[in-house]
């Protein structure tokens, strides 16, 4: 198969081992941020942990392969990134461990307080990681402060590591970070109306209503300003190429992250599958039908991590301080046999990942009810 289409391949693999992350793990995340607040009584906390929390760590699977594919399809990102965002990358890591021991340990102990302790464990391990999902977004669309010299050694170009972490939180960075949050809690709480019933679920109905509304409207602005950030545009890259970043020539241009829609107008169907996907989600949700505003909230979540990947094709980290050394998806990626081989194992273990995630929700359905949790205080989460 030719070099160039086993990396665009694995650009697309990539793209959708995020996207699945972003929805399989993006309800659970969404539903352990809101449980505090959808919950007024421990047993309605309870039955909202217990929705997702005999599942979440098999949606970790997507997390990890997300990793192992960055690390053995584009080894030059995956090196970059973790010397680069260290502090950042740990503080996902951090942030994402905490949900463990809150869904183990939470309901160990009859204490209110300890309790109480757990549910805004479970909150900040829930709420953290997908803000800072989207600030990474964000950040890699402004670009990042690095360049390697003229024997391919990675050098920083931040000013210390700290004061890095702090950069990273500019404005645009913060909206995206603001845009993943709410398609999470939008999506967690269109999941939890599929779970709950009674007063429980009128309130999971109405806090999906509103962060519906509120990514769509954060959605928007952001296509707004990118149209006035700088983009990056390349030059003599050749998709057959060796994997060599200082091939290239690299042009900033304002707006430039818009040029691939004009130059590929198909590829506009991205923020229009965002959109529809997000008002259709938010009208099924009205009309009580949970199962279809699910789908369609993922719809629309796959929508805006297409249009951010489309918008940046073939950019996968751009460089701010040296454009010369951005990193693409034709000069930074692995041997095209390894390109070949991975993909011969993608095409094996993905069906027997999407085949038993499909048999635990199957499993694991039906309603949450507080008698239920009640009943079966000591053997459930």
């Amino acid at each position: 198969m030719e070099y160039a289409i086993l990396k665009l391949i694995w650009w697309v693999l990539v793209a959708v081992l995020m996207i699945g992350l972003m929805i399989m793990d993006g309800h659970d995340m969404g539903v352990g941020a809101l449980s505090p607040f959808i919950g007024k009584t421990d047993s309605e906390r309870r039955a909202a942990i217990n929705s997702v929390a005999p599942h979440w760590d098999g949606n970790q699977v997507w997390f990890i392969t997300g990793g192992g594919a960055v690390f053995a399809a584009w080894p030059l990102v995956y090196a970059t990134s973790f010397s680069i965002l260290y502090i950042a990358i740990l503080a996902v890591l951090w942030t994402l461990f905490l949900r463990a021991p809150a869904f183990d340990y939470r309901s160990k102990i009859e204490n209110p307080s300890w309790r109480k302790t757990w549910d805004w464990v479970l909150f900040v391990g829930s709420a953290v990681p997908p803000l800072l999902f989207g600030v990474a977004v964000g950040n890699v669309m402004l670009g990042v402060p690095f360049h390697f010299d003229n024997d391919m050694r990675l050098v920083s170009d931040a000013v210390n590591p700290l004061f890095g972490f702090l950069g990273l939180l500019s404005p645009f960075a913060l909206l995206c970070g603001l845009v993943s949050l709410c398609m999470t809690l939008a999506h967690g709480g269109v999941y939890l109306t599929i779970r709950t019933e009674g007063a429980m679920q009128v309130r999971a109905k109405k806090a999906a209503k509103i962060f519906l509304i509120l990514a769509i409207v954060l959605f928007a602005l952001g296509g707004l300003v990118v149209g006035h950030i700088n983009g990056y545009v390349a030059t003599n890259l050749d998709p057959n190429g060796p994997s060599d970043p200082l091939l290239k020539t690299v042009e900033i241009v304002k707006g430039g992250w818009l040029h691939n829609y004009q130059q590929y107008p198909l590829m506009m169907l991205a923020p229009v599958l965002a959109f529809a996907g997000l008002i259709l989600s938010l009208i099924l949700n009205a009309k009580d039908k949970s199962g279809l505003a699910f789908i369609f909230s993922g719809v629309g979540m796959a929508g805006i991590i297409l249009t951010a990947g489309l918008s940046m094709f073939p950019f996968i980290m751009p460089s701010s301080s040296s454009p010369a050394s951005s990193l693409t998806a034709w000069d930074a990626t692995s041997s095209q046999h390894t390109l070949l081989l991975m993909l011969v194992a993608a095409l094996i273990f993905t069906p027997i990942v999407l085949t038993y995630t499909s048999w635990v929700y199957r499993i694991m359905r039906g309603k949450l009810t507080t008698a239920r949790i009640e009943e079966n205080s000591k053997s459930m989460y």
